[in-house]
């Protein structure tokens, strides 16, 4: 667990960062379904925190209530970023690159070199964050999101 002080444009100040617990789901939830077309469930959560021998996840919280979380898979040393997202009246304050951050600095700790994830063309605030953290598009995964089949970069960032 660590406090990090946000650069935010607004009063956001202290960002407490750990990692992910069962009891965050309800909060989890709302911040995913706020996010994506197609949330994972409660049920891939539960599979990620309690049985998945290579996930790794964290939650940012603002006065004790989650506003943002990542997660990430480790294999061999390679991370796999799964998801990431904020709750939406925590978005434009800087808290996605904290968390990306965050999983960088953890991925680095277990032994990683390279981290990759997949992102939508059309979500140009992502891509330029992830751009701005040193990932480059290396290849593109065709109709990858069954809500729209829409295609997916797939982006990685060597020597970690």
């Amino acid at each position: 667990m660590k406090n990090v002080k946000g650069k935010g444009r607004t009063e956001m100040k202290l960002l407490r960062i750990r990692s992910m617990k069962t009891e965050d789901l309800d909060d989890v939830l709302e911040i995913e379904k706020a996010s994506f077309t197609t949330p994972w469930s409660r049920n891939a959560f539960l599979n990620e925190l309690r049985d998945n021998q290579f996930a790794h996840y964290i939650v940012g919280e603002k006065d004790g209530t989650v506003v943002c979380y990542g997660g990430m898979w480790i294999i061999i040393n390679e991370a796999h970023v799964t998801n990431i997202a904020v709750k939406p009246e925590y978005r434009g304050k800087g808290l996605g690159k904290i968390i990306m951050l965050e999983l960088i600095e953890r991925a680095k700790l277990m032994g990683c070199d390279a981290m990759t994830l997949e992102v939508r063309p059309s979500n140009s605030e992502a891509r330029a964050l992830y751009h701005k953290l040193g990932f480059r598009v290396k290849g593109i995964r065709r109709g990858y999101y069954v809500d729209t089949g829409e295609d997916a970069y797939i982006m990685w960032k060597e020597n970690l």
